[in-house]
């Protein structure tokens, strides 16, 4: 996006939007976090953490560039069992797999949302049936379901009712969290619109929409410490860092930055894989898998590898979806200045497109002109084709897990994402 202040916004709540996505909007030194200015990565830790982490194991510095190395250097080609381009889906309906756990997830999240203030729990509330915008498609829950089902499974145990009741609270919290990005990605983009009806900030204020995202932040937090896994609380922090390291690397990227796939791919890891990755690693961890295990390592890379599918076809999608469907602006990426899979394609076979890129499409007509580029390219199909090879690798995760109806249904997630249009 473009790095701005936002209307109407002071630079310091600015600032705090993206800091409280670690639930820290008062506090702007309470928590490590990483910056990048010219391609350099700089950690900028407090003293009194530096000082903790001295100390003790669990507090840590994630390396965002590190971890997506790691994953890509884990190939799980050799398991693969299904052809996301030449099988046909497997007949089973993963939603209606974990119909029954799914349904009453909206309330539940509604009862973990209730405050004294009924100006911030509707504001929280707003995605989660108070309002009149869409639920939406709710995705992330149904990949923790299956995947804890999946790797439970995969460890020869049944599940008790405990297991059951943690892992439908994962799925709520990984919610959540994705709710509170979309609040707070709102205000950052300054949109007018989310699943079809105002975004936060628009039906309520600026402050309200970055209180209430911090208010779902810190229900979340305190439904991860009532599921008492040390190792699953310490997965899902990293995604929160994750999701603020994104942001920043959307704001502070330089023109060479906004020419490079590998930055494109990194930053569409942090605001969208990152979280499914970090989701579906701590389903294994809930079923009983080690931190290391074959089946936790496949688990990670699942989501990181849906996760990127996922977003690419997102970016995709905003030059070919409707804005009904999308229920939001289409081309709203150039708009914001950003440069995604379909531009930077299409600047490979039209260089001249990177001089608009350079400067975030910001003169008159570059918008409209980027776009009739990217139309008469190879950059659709190609992103396309980036697309179905995430899809691919992330079938092949699956198919180390053992034969079951909750693998078929995240393979059969993982041709829906391909054919999505919205």
């Amino acid at each position: 996006m473009p790095a701005r202040q936002i209307p109407g916004m002071s630079r310091r709540l600015t600032i705090c939007v993206l800091m409280s996505l670690l639930g820290c909007s008062s506090g702007l030194h309470s928590l490590p976090f990483v910056l990048r200015e010219s391609g350099v990565s700089r950690a900028h830790t407090p003293r009194a953490i530096a000082t903790l982490e001295a100390n003790s194991e669990v507090v840590e510095v994630s390396r965002t560039e590190e971890t997506v190395l790691h994953l890509n250097s884990v190939s799980l080609d050799s398991h693969r069992c299904h052809s996301i381009s030449k099988d046909e889906p497997p007949v089973v309906d993963p939603f209606g797999l974990v119909r029954e756990q799914l349904e009453p997830l909206s309330a539940a999240v509604r009862h973990e949302l209730e405050a004294e203030s009924t100006g911030l729990a509707d504001a929280s509330q707003h995605f989660f049936g108070s309002g009149a915008a869409r639920e939406g498609k709710r995705v992330r829950p149904v990949l923790v379901l299956l995947m804890a089902q999946a790797t439970q499974l995969a460890g020869g145990t049944e599940p008790d009712a405990t297991d059951v009741e943690r892992r439908m609270q994962l799925a709520s919290i990984t919610e959540m969290i994705h709710t509170a990005s979309l609040i707070h990605d709102d205000v950052l983009d300054a949109a007018d619109t989310r699943r079809g009806d105002s975004a936060v900030h628009k039906r309520f204020s600026n402050k309200a929409a970055v209180l209430s995202g911090d208010f779902l932040l810190a229900r979340a937090s305190v439904a991860l410490a009532k599921l008492g896994h040390a190792q699953v609380t310490h997965e899902m922090a990293k995604s929160l860092e994750a999701l603020v390291q994104g942001e920043l690397m959307q704001l502070k990227s330089t023109p060479e930055q906004r020419l490079d796939m590998q930055y494109y791919l990194t930053k569409s890891y942090c605001k969208t894989a990152s979280l499914m990755a970090y989701s579906c690693k701590s389903s294994a961890l809930l079923s009983g898998h080690e931190l290391e295990s074959d089946i936790t390592v496949a688990a990670e890379k699942f989501g990181y590898h849906f996760g990127l599918a996922f977003q690419v076809i997102d970016d995709l999608l905003d030059f070919t979806g409707s804005s009904e469907s999308l229920g939001k602006p289409g081309l709203q990426d150039m708009q914001l200045g950003l440069s995604t899979a379909p531009v930077l394609y299409a600047a490979e076979d039209f260089p001249e497109l990177k001089a608009l890129i350079s400067r975030k499409f910001g003169e008159e007509g570059d918008v409209q002109n980027a776009c009739k580029i990217v139309i008469n390219s190879a950059g659709l199909r190609r992103t396309k084709d980036l697309a179905t090879f995430h899809a691919q690798a992330a079938v092949d995760a699956c198919c180390t897990l053992p034969e079951s109806e909750q693998r078929d249904g995240l393979v059969n997630l993982c041709h829906k994402v391909l054919s999505r249009s919205s």
